[in-house]
């Protein structure tokens, strides 16, 4: 017995299922959330010291992040060859975990 009162979803054929499979839906959830962290660098600005943590987050901040580039000022000469000899691919390698959806291809470093 069909029921009157159920709707016919639109474009219906009769023999295509109506539900969407979990892929589909994911994906456009994730394509969503990748949007809005590429409209909002700030979110990326704000990770750096939790990345960095509390020692080395008091000595530089993050200042910029344009296509794809996160810039980073340091107080002093000793931090800065740290980070880019050492901590740079590591670092990189940690922020695009936290922003998997995002492309971060690299961090530059100025003393300043």
């Amino acid at each position: 017995m069909i029921c009157k009162s159920m709707r016919t979803p639109r474009n219906y054929d009769g023999t295509a299922p109506t539900n969407r499979s979990l892929s589909q839906l994911l994906g456009q959830a994730l394509g969503q959330i990748s949007k809005r962290l590429q409209d909002k660098p700030d979110l990326i600005l704000a990770a750096w010291a939790g990345l960095v943590g509390e020692e080395f987050a008091s000595m530089s901040r993050a200042v910029a992040f344009e296509n794809g580039i996160l810039s980073v000022l340091v107080n002093n000469g000793a931090l800065y060859s740290l980070l880019v000899q050492y901590e740079r691919p590591k670092l990189v390698q940690q922020l695009q975990k936290i922003f998997p959806f995002v492309k971060i291809y690299n961090i530059t470093f100025a003393i300043g």
